[in-house]
């Protein structure tokens, strides 16, 4: 029997900015960060490995909530500097003919039209290749960077996407996919009665339409979404075509999660099979058990030489400074967030210095170890769990991260017919849908 495949992705952890500046590898051009060089290098690796898509994450302020101050992230280049994702997918477009690309573009930062038309803009130019990680933002910080006092309470911003994603989706289709003609006897350009105004008026957006280009190749693009709580979880089952998630970091876990989402999107009327969801993986690629181990244990030490970087990070994303707590005693269980409510779900009575430390080994399962070795337990895994594929993450990845995974770790997978070999389709979407 054939093996059931799987699908790759990778999420470009702490979006378009400083990654390698302070590792073992940090290549030569690390002054020029912004410029699109590594990323580029990485989509090339990507392609050769025949991923779906890299998913560019984003957020637009600089954190301040670890000690009230935005000294550590600065410090440590940790959440910022980043630069805005939809400049980067052009260059990487340039670089590869089949790669998916998937900008984050947040609904508290962008009126519908203005994302509507920037998203069918980019997918025009790629030839269908266009992606949207869609988000509903989280931190305060950048809620003020756009005029507001704060975000909306966490579930509420799921209604506000619910309802921009109705719009964005409906301008996306306002041109019926033949209404141009280009008769250039008549002379006809666009069949007017084609096009069609959408007339939105909701509770929190109003909308004429129609976008003022054509439908793009792909239409509505594949829409991606990483909702880890009860209300985000609905909202990726009833918009998704991808989904980014730890799964709990257990295969018992990973499968229920799957099970879950599969079923909310049968009870919208979806088709399941229509959904990849895609778990994050941190391999840790080394020619021997040995090696692999050794760079996993110095990966550790180093996490635990600088504390403060990971508790700003618990700080940004729920909004709790985490300087206030005993790093020994467990967390109070009245902690409460508008900010990333799954991620506080899984530290309450927990001490800092053991999520630390399991923040350190990048939490989940454990994929460290050999080419071979891992590809083993990814393929196991999957059997176990039903699908759908794996995201590889490094926050701070060099140029040798990338060559272990796409030309190490990927190729051992193929090998074991468990990923493709070649793309089957131009389009992001027929990719995704292809098994």
């Amino acid at each position: 029997m054939a093996k059931k495949q799987f699908h790759l992705a990778w999420f470009l952890s702490q979006g378009y900015g400083p990654k390698s500046w302070r590792g073992d590898w940090p290549g030569s051009d690390i002054e020029r960060w912004m410029m699109p060089d590594l990323f580029v290098d990485l989509a090339r690796g990507m392609e050769r490995a025949c991923f779906d898509y890299i998913i560019i994450e984003d957020s637009s302020n600089v954190p301040y909530t670890y000690k009230g101050s935005h000294d550590t992230y600065l410090q440590y280049a940790a959440s910022a500097p980043k630069l805005d994702p939809a400049v980067l997918v052009p260059y990487l477009a340039q670089a590869t003919k089949h790669l998916g690309l998937v900008p984050t573009l947040s609904v508290s930062e962008y009126p519908p039209y203005l994302l509507a038309r920037l998203v069918n803009s980019l997918d025009h130019v790629t030839e269908g290749r266009i992606g949207w990680n869609c988000v509903t933002g989280s931190s305060d910080g950048a809620a003020q960077n756009y005029g507001y006092d704060k975000h909306r309470p966490h579930d509420e911003r799921y209604d506000v996407a619910d309802e921009f994603a109705d719009v964005v989706t409906r301008l996306w289709e306002a041109w019926e996919p033949d209404a141009v003609m280009l008769d250039r006897d008549k002379p006809m350009f666009a069949d007017g009665a084609k096009v069609h105004p959408i007339n939105h008026e909701g509770k929190y957006f109003r909308c004429r339409g129609p976008l003022n280009a054509p439908r793009s190749p792909q239409g509505r693009v594949p829409i991606c979404q990483a909702g880890g709580s009860p209300r985000g979880q609905q909202f990726a089952s009833r918009w998704a075509d991808t989904i980014i998630t730890e799964g709990g970091g257990s295969i018992d876990s990973m499968k229920a999660y799957r099970d879950r989402v599969r079923q909310q999107a049968a009870e919208y009327g979806r088709n399941p099979d229509d959904i990849k969801v895609l778990f994050l993986a941190h391999p840790i690629i080394d020619v021997s058990m040995e090696g692999a181990r050794e760079r996993q244990r110095l990966e550790q030490v180093e996490a635990e030489k600088h504390l403060d970087l990971h508790l700003s990070g618990m700080s940004r994303l729920t909004g709790i400074d985490f300087a206030k707590y005993d790093l020994d005693q467990p967390l109070p269980a009245d902690l409460t967030t508008n900010g990333h409510q799954s991620a506080l779900a899984k530290w309450i009575g927990k001490t800092p210095r053991s999520i630390l430390q399991s923040y350190a080994r990048k939490g989940g399962v454990d994929f460290t170890g050999t080419a071979d070795h891992v590809a083993g337990m990814m393929q196991e895994i999957m059997e176990e769990v039903g699908g759908d594929g794996f995201l590889i993450f490094n926050s701070y990845f060099d140029r040798r991260y990338v060559i272990e995974v796409c030309d190490g770790l990927v190729p051992e997978l193929q090998r074991r017919g468990v990923t493709r070999k070649a793309y089957a389709h131009k389009h992001l979407k027929d990719n995704l849908l292809e098994f």
